[in-house]
């Protein structure tokens, strides 16, 4: 590029780095980590520690968007002062274009994060993964699902927990829920609702023959203590059995597991990770409130786009992806039109092309 590209390319990224700070709301950002250090200074900080954990979540939730913004903004400093010395010394002027180019990436990345103003974007989630029909090929394909979806947390640096997890009768999950714990988990992930269809030649046909298979996923929220969903117990049927995990002294002798039917929703949660009945039957409960808000949430967004005259392209029972191995390699988005030839990336938790553009065209 010459000087003058450069130049044009470095007042374009100061302008966008601009917005990017309206958007984000920088200064007030800066208060609320002014205020939450100040709150982290106090002596009796710990003495509450649900509180404190909570407050020190929020405050690397503010230092995960202030931090990466000021890195930006010293970056374009220097991109300036270096454009200055490549006028007299032109040998600069290749740094100078890669130093623009890795800025332009780092604020695609902060206008992905300025994308999540939903009221649950910052919020964990729960990420619930059913096979369909087609009995062990579907089993076995919701249990590539799980491992995509757990490598990608992994990939983000966030923590993931098996809620309760349904094995195959001969391979694979026929269900399983996960609890992820993550800065914007929600608010990244959210899209990632619909069914996902594979093409593959099965492993589990002797003939070889090429199989699709369908498994539908459902991600919602962690709600908020003060969100308040009425719940009449009448219209719950609640069941226990004994978990169905690795076993020990504890595990499958005791009726532990809850499962939670909403009988006028249809809407079953189950929880079977604690020892404890009760603590899984808090857990269930918390789960079923975030699935009936999130059902609400969908009505409302389906008569928003009836009312624009869009077709609704996000919800239980559409399909949002493929995921072809046979005859050829490709993965492609079906909302976004986003694909790739690189299907071992994609199984192994490379999904930030398709949640970025998911988040960018809403």
């Amino acid at each position: 590029m010459t000087i003058e590209e450069l130049r044009q390319l470095e007042k374009e990224l100061a302008a966008r780095r601009v917005q990017l700070g309206e958007f984000l709301a920088i200064p007030k950002r800066e208060e609320e980590l002014a205020a939450l250090e100040a709150k982290m200074n106090a002596p009796d900080f710990w003495n509450d520690k649900e509180a404190a954990q909570a407050t020190v979540a929020a405050l690397s939730s503010c230092r995960n968007v202030l931090e990466p913004y000021r890195k930006l903004a010293n970056g374009l400093d220097d991109l300036a002062a270096a454009l200055e010395l490549a006028e007299s010394e032109p040998e600069f002027l290749s740094e100078c274009e890669d130093e623009a180019k890795q800025l332009a990436a780092t604020m695609d990345k902060l206008e992905v994060v300025s994308f999540l103003s939903g009221k649950f974007d910052r919020n964990n989630f729960y990420l619930s993964i059913h096979a369909g029909a087609g009995g062990t090929e579907s089993c076995d394909w919701a249990s590539m699902l799980l491992r995509m979806y757990r490598r990608y947390v992994e990939r983000r640096g966030w923590k993931d927990e098996v809620i309760d997890l349904q094995p195959g009768e001969e391979a694979g999950v026929k269900s399983v829920t996960i609890h992820v714990l993550g800065d914007y988990a929600y608010g990244y992930c959210k899209g990632e609702s619909g069914v996902h269809r594979l093409v593959r030649i099965s492993p589990f046909d002797s003939n070889a023959r090429r199989h699709t298979s369908f498994s539908s996923v459902e991600v919602y929220p962690e709600l908020d203590d003060d969100i308040d969903i009425e719940i009449n117990e009448a219209e719950l049927r609640i069941d226990t059995y004994r978990s169905s995990g690795a076993g020990g002294q504890h595990v499958n002798t005791t009726d532990s597991a809850v499962r939670i039917t909403h009988l006028p929703t249809g809407i079953v949660v189950c929880c079977q990770n604690e020892r404890s009945q009760h603590k899984n039957r808090a857990t269930a409960m918390k789960m079923l409130k975030a699935r009936l808000y999130e059902l609400e949430e969908s009505k409302r967004r389906a008569a928003a786009d009836a009312a624009r005259g869009n077709q609704m392209d996000n919800g239980w029972g559409s399909q949002i992806r493929s995921y072809v191995l046979q005859p050829y390699q490709m993965v492609k988005d079906l909302r976004t039109e986003v694909e790739t030839s690189d299907t071992g990336g994609v199984l192994d938790g490379d999904l930030d092309r398709f949640i970025e553009a998911y988040l960018k065209r809403r």
